[in-house]
């Protein structure tokens, strides 16, 4: 079973404030679904061979290749703020 501490020290790292109600309601559900995935580890899968999709899936992407692309001083003079040719962006934690 989950605990709120839990549910709320997750709900910080998300950066989502959670009222109450949400935060007991989030502890029952992750609680079910922990309780699921317990149910699922004791399946007998020896024989299974490890799958990532349950149909044949082929590479839809480009091929990653060099292409020319917008210059340097153009991109960064549409950002807020720059500083030595990079993006600034804000600071997500505080903590180190």
């Amino acid at each position: 079973m989950i605990d709120r501490d839990t549910v709320e020290h997750v709900a910080r790292l998300a950066r989502l404030a959670l009222t109450e109600e949400e935060r007991e309601r989030f502890a029952e559900q992750l609680g079910r679904i922990l309780e699921y995935a317990d149910r699922l580890s004791a399946l007998p899968l020896d024989d299974v061979p490890p799958t990532s999709h349950a149909l044949p899936m082929t590479n839809v992407l480009r091929d990653d290749a060099v292409a020319p692309s917008l210059p340097r001083d153009e991109v960064l003079a549409q950002a807020p703020a720059r500083r030595d040719g990079f993006f600034v962006v804000p600071r997500v934690f505080d903590e180190g």
